[in-house]
């Protein structure tokens, strides 16, 4: 785990939430200067940094909202550090806890050098990322539906099915495969079926829109990774958007020379 270090005059910890920020700025002597809460609001957030720009590190728990926290540090100038949500267990630790107490905590982490630093993504391929997450989601939903379909048919103790529903053929003969089942079960396969067949659909777009992406962002990257053997295209996507990718390609040039 790996902590932030680097000393400052103010410090600012940010208890962050999806409309609200409860601000605490300290000083290097721990005194606090500022201990408020405001709206979600740039304008009110510049105007509280504003004064210490240059001297102040601002950081948050990782949260869902951290994004534009961290572009806004950016476009203004201010050091940005995100907090691993796991390891900030300092915060949770007490009797008391409220917005107020956790943005004091979060500063005086920082002061102390106990921060736990998470990853900050880059701006230009973190919506990218996302997509990724959220395919992952869709597959894995899919998968379920699949295995509804496997356990409806031992829940009516029809025969088993050899067939592997990723491809749409196989999907159906499943179909056929419960036409005499009861009507309502009939109807619950074909549910499983449409949303199989729609996701199927859809994801294919969205693995192509990817691998566009990764494209722009390092076209070599996501090549090499393509050339290691048990690395297929969905995984090489997604190890292009991690931070492991230098020690991947590491590892592929080490195997290569020692092949060559």
């Amino acid at each position: 785990m790996n902590f932030y270090n680097n000393t400052h005059p103010y410090y600012c910890g940010i208890d962050l939430h999806a409309r609200l920020l409860y601000i605490c700025i300290i000083d290097q002597d721990g005194n606090t200067l500022v201990h408020k809460e405001i709206s979600d609001d740039p304008q009110k957030l510049l105007t509280i940094l504003e004064p210490y720009i240059g001297n102040i590190v601002v950081g948050v728990e990782c949260m869902h909202c951290w994004y534009w926290v961290s572009d806004f540090c950016d476009d203004i100038g201010v050091d940005f550090i995100l907090g691993h949500a796991l390891y900030m267990k300092a915060i949770h630790g007490g009797k008391a806890k409220n917005d107020r107490i956790d943005s004091f905590k979060i500063a005086k982490l920082m002061r102390g050098g106990n921060f736990p630093l998470a990853y900050v993504y880059p701006k230009e391929m973190r919506a990218t990322r996302d997509l990724i997450r959220r395919r992952m989601k869709i597959v894995r939903h899919g998968a379920d539906l699949k295995g509804h379909i496997t356990n409806t048919t031992s829940q009516y103790n029809l025969p088993p099915h050899r067939v592997t529903l990723k491809n749409s053929d196989a999907r159906q003969l499943i179909q056929a495969h419960f036409c005499t089942s009861d009507p309502v079960v009939k109807r619950t396969v074909d549910l499983d079926m449409a949303l199989i067949d729609f996701y199927q659909l859809e994801l294919n777009k969205i693995e192509r829109f990817i691998e566009q992406q990764a494209l722009k962002h390092n076209p070599v990257h996501l090549t090499l990774l393509k050339t290691v053997n048990g690395i297929g295209r969905i995984l090489a996507l997604r190890l292009s958007m991690k931070l492991a990718i230098s020690i991947v390609l590491h590892r592929f040039k080490s195997l290569h020379l020692t092949h060559v």
